[in-house]
């Protein structure tokens, strides 16, 4: 009986578990990361409108570049 497999319910359990607690864990980080780009754009704004728009192409490609990478990531 040694040689027997844990049980499949365990394991779902476990899943489940995660499954619920991982969309929490992205709306937290997403949060913070939105909070932190609104400060640095704020302060960027009072320093003038070029430093600005190079800031936001920056931080767009920055953006564009995370997303590109998660989603290969979860593939």
């Amino acid at each position: 009986m040694d040689d027997l497999p844990r049980s499949p319910t365990t394991v779902l359990a476990e899943d489940a578990l995660l499954g619920l607690l991982l969309p929490i864990w992205q709306l937290v980080i997403g949060a913070l990361v939105l909070l932190a780009v609104l400060a640095s754009v704020r302060r960027l704004a009072r320093r003038g409108p070029t430093r600005m728009t190079t800031a936001l192409l920056v931080t767009a490609v920055a953006i564009a570049g995370f997303a590109v990478v998660g989603v290969l990531l979860q593939g």
